[in-house]
């Protein structure tokens, strides 16, 4: 039988769900919020009901899966899929994007611009990415997008990963447990790890200390990858430079943050990944998925 599929509502944080739905116009695609009755369901995140419907196979839209019950899903026999690996040029480029903001100090002057306010750098204020260094923790999909991008614009690259073992646009490779060292002489640090158990709060303060004062802080990853009360800290002491930030620990970012407030911090609503054509790279991994299951074929990025 054919493979029937809802699109739920929720991707309309991401891209309008009738845009998906027009794009896998070829199957039974339905945008609806009730999944009874259907064989999977495609969402931004995890829904109670899903364990209840019926559903033999989930698709989350983002490459992030932290929220959803996978012990409660092996033990049902749903699939879970998620996005993972069409985010490397939108994340990259954003993460480049900050690091070219702090460099040239663009930030400044787009703050600047609202006041009428002409305040040209100090001439030793600014520098080019060319010849600084960049430590990229975490070298998946979202990972090899920054190196590859740093890489081509003349920059020192460094990275950690489970395994040493060498990734194309990486200098040197170091293993997880040598991540204060990899990242104590990069003037940038970049994390694009997902957010397990063993990432949980990865940069702490210790790890904080190890950087360098000059050194800013990249995060695209999530935000409880890194002990934001720690960061703040940093922050405030001026014992790091700076931060692009695009995940926190609490989202959207409260209003009483003091991250608002720092002029040394650029703030992005968790936007790395946004591209006009989102909704198309969705598609083609939920099309094939489609095929596989009906082939009786193993599902790609496939979780559980």
């Amino acid at each position: 039988m054919p493979t029937r599929v809802a699109i739920h509502s929720s991707v309309g944080r991401i891209f309008p769900p009738e845009r998906l739905q027009s794009l896998l116009s070829a199957f039974d695609v339905d945008v609806t919020d009730d999944v009874d009755g259907y064989d999977g369901v495609v969402s931004f995140g995890h829904e109670p009901e899903f364990l209840e419907a019926g559903v033999e196979w989930i698709h989350v839209v983002r490459a992030g899966y932290d929220e959803f019950p996978l012990d409660a899903l092996r033990e049902r026999g749903i699939r879970l899929t998620n996005s993972n690996g069409i985010h490397g040029d939108s994340v990259g480029e954003t993460a480049l994007g900050f690091m070219l903001q702090f460099a040239r100090r663009l930030h400044r002057y787009r703050s600047n611009q609202t006041e009428g306010i002409w305040d040209p750098p100090a001439w030793d204020e600014t520098f080019t990415l060319d010849g600084e260094s960049v430590c990229v923790v975490g070298l998946g999909t979202l990972g090899l997008g920054i190196a590859r991008r740093a890489d081509a614009l003349g920059m020192d690259v460094t990275g950690v990963r489970r395994t040493p073992t060498p990734v194309e646009h990486v200098a040197e490779v170091y293993t997880s447990d040598r991540l204060r060292a990899a990242i104590s002489d990069a003037r940038f640090v970049a994390l694009t790890v997902p957010l397990t158990d063993a990432t949980a709060g990865l940069v702490g303060a210790e790890e904080l200390d190890a950087m360098r004062e000059d050194a800013y802080l990249v995060n695209v990853a999530r935000g409880g990858v890194v002990d934001q009360s720690a960061l703040v800290d940093a922050l405030d002491s001026g014992s790091i430079a700076g931060a692009g930030l695009d995940v926190f620990e609490e989202e959207p970012l409260p209003s009483d943050s003091p991250l608002w407030e720092m002029e040394n911090v650029v703030v992005t609503p968790h936007a790395a990944a946004a591209t006009v054509d989102y909704a198309d790279r969705i598609a083609a991994l939920v099309e094939e998925n489609i095929r596989r299951r009906e082939a009786g074929e193993s599902l790609t990025n496939l979780v559980v």
